[in-house]
């Protein structure tokens, strides 16, 4: 089954045709799934935590069955449903990333890893699962974040300046942590939750973070992206500076992954609400224990 295609966004900072060839490719190289498997365990640990059963699930465009799997015999959901990829080879609705085929007040809970960071409007993305959740509906997922492959956004940097005169997009601009709270709650969210987590892995040479890139789809998908090849002198002088400015000791060289974690429910009677001003029934210098004139402000 597949929902209706799209060309995308008006701001097209992803190609999609890109994307799809990329999650191809990694598919027939053998794909390179520690990351992914990592984030899995961590949503279903985060999940657990929320100490409720979930009748109809939807995954939103986890790359594999990572999530599949790992909620597997948990007893936390009933309906699971994939939504995402065609290149995943157990997608149940084969759907464009930016246009949900969800029905209104549908799910009881969306779950997602590795994806969101690739969709052109993650705002429009948010409302569709928004109006898609029942009340007291659950979102939860975690996607790569603003500091992921920041060595290696710098080393590209310094290398194509060096070599070409110039830079080009090579590291996807992924969202800002800081952001995501204003962007649940826009999407009409409550009780939005935001974290993160960084995880630093060690290589021993730059090629083979390359590589792994290259065999987890998420090489370079930008639709500004430089289409000509990269070329042997800047390739040598990225792998120069990344030696240069990011290996430690033993001369191993890190890169980063910042998986950011969002959660938020649809607005539901029984949730906690903030208290409407001025009903407090505790003066904030008693709770302090200090007189009323050390809290006012200098000046």
């Amino acid at each position: 089954m597949s929902a209706s295609p799209t060309s995308g966004s008006p701001l097209a900072v992803f190609d999609p045709l890109a994307l799809a060839r990329r999650r191809a490719r990694a598919r027939a190289l053998g794909p390179e799934t520690f990351l992914l498997e990592r984030v899995a365990e961590d949503l279903v640990d985060r999940l657990g935590a929320v100490k409720r059963h979930f009748g109809t699930v939807a995954d939103l465009g986890t790359p594999t069955r990572a999530l599949r799997d790992a909620l597997a015999g948990t007893g936390m959901i009933d309906d699971y449903i994939a939504f995402g990829p065609a290149e995943r080879d157990d997608t149940d609705i084969v759907t464009d990333p930016e246009i949900l085929p969800f029905a209104p007040a549908s799910l009881d809970l969306v779950i997602s890893a590795l994806a969101l960071q690739s969709v052109n409007d993650l705002p429009g993305v948010l409302a569709q699962i928004r109006r898609a959740l029942r009340p007291d509906g659950l979102l939860l997922a975690g996607f790569l974040g603003g500091g992921t492959l920041g060595e290696l956004r710098e080393a590209f940097a310094i290398a194509e300046s060096d070599t070409l005169g110039g830079i080009s997009p090579r590291v996807a601009p992924f969202v800002d942590l800081r952001d995501l709270g204003g962007l649940l709650q826009r999407a009409g969210l409550a009780l939005p939750v935001t974290d993160v987590d960084r995880v630093v892995v060690r290589y021993g040479d730059p090629l083979a973070l390359l590589h792994d890139l290259r065999r987890m789809g998420a090489t370079n998908p930008l639709t500004d992206r430089r289409r000509a090849p990269l070329l042997k002198k800047t390739l040598i002088r990225l792998f120069e500076v990344y030696a240069e400015r990011f290996a430690d000791a033993d001369g191993r060289l890190r890169a980063t992954f910042e998986i950011v974690w969002v959660s938020g429910w649809a607005p539901h009677e029984s949730q906690q609400k903030p208290l409407r001003p001025g009903s407090a029934k505790t003066r904030l210098a008693d709770a302090l224990n200090v007189p009323e004139g050390r809290l006012k402000r200098d000046g």
